[in-house]
């Protein structure tokens, strides 16, 4: 069992640190599963649960396989408008330009862009980019991508997303096959601290509930982005994350 600590994530020189406090596993929800007429008070009951990392996913109708339009800059710069400066917020953009459209979310107000390492020919620029416009960076990757090509990228990561279900397809099931990758990519992160370097941390995205939050604590899951597990019609979401943690605790 981890015991509360806390956990701040890395950024470049020029950026002061933020600071989370993570209660054995930082739970960050995906607004995807909210109702988005009432959205603004779905941000206000998730910040009044305890909430302080807000996951967006934007997905441009191209890239992903059901070819689903989510949402854009606009209503990223509501969200931050509504939640003020002291709430994270990372936008996962499974988009097939991130490399030309990036600032656009990061001028919207987001503390880290997370793209896929699949949908970007030149990574290693991307990450000097957004370095470079003072905002966090992350990449992500499928299912079928084995983590080792990435490794040449992780010096300078301050996240690496783990998919646990396959982007844009619909009635998935959270995919277990993943705990190799996962722990292959804890044990080089922890490396790769020990050494002195970035403080990467880890998370991961597909099918998390109550039922399966301690298995990928227990993997070495920095993060775990939580959709209709937390936001759902069965409970507040005070109380799904409650029970998430109490289901990590047992």
């Amino acid at each position: 069992m981890k015991s509360s600590i806390i956990s701040q994530i890395h950024l470049p020189p020029s950026i002061a640190w933020y600071t989370i406090e993570a209660i054995l596993l930082e739970i960050t929800p995906s607004i995807l599963t909210a109702n988005f007429c009432e959205l603004g008070k779905t941000l206000d009951e998730a910040v009044e649960a305890g909430i302080k990392w807000i996951h967006m996913d934007v997905m441009d109708g191209n890239w992903v396989i059901n070819r689903t339009i989510t949402f854009g800059p606009a209503l990223i710069r509501s969200v931050r408008d509504r939640l003020g400066p002291n709430i994270f917020i990372d936008c996962h953009l499974m988009i097939n330009n991130a490399e030309e459209t990036w600032e656009q979310y990061a001028k919207a107000g987001v503390n880290m862009i997370i793209a896929h390492f699949e949908a970007v020919e030149n990574f290693e620029k991307l990450i000097t980019d957004i370095h470079g416009y003072g905002i966090q960076v992350g990449c992500v990757i499928n299912p079928s991508t084995k983590p080792s090509e990435i490794m040449h990228l992780l010096p300078n990561l301050d996240l690496i997303l783990v998919m646990s279900v396959v982007p844009g397809k619909g009635g998935q099931s959270f995919m277990d096959e993943v705990e190799g990758k996962v722990r292959y990519l804890r044990n080089a992160i922890d490396n790769q601290i020990s050494s002195g370097g970035y403080e990467t941390k880890l998370m991961i995205d597909g099918g998390i509930k109550n039922h399966n939050a301690a298995i990928v604590s227990d993997w070495g899951i920095d993060i775990a982005v939580v959709g209709s597990g937390l936001i759902n019609d069965q409970g507040t979401i005070k109380a799904n994350l409650n029970s998430i943690h109490a289901s990590i605790n047992k």
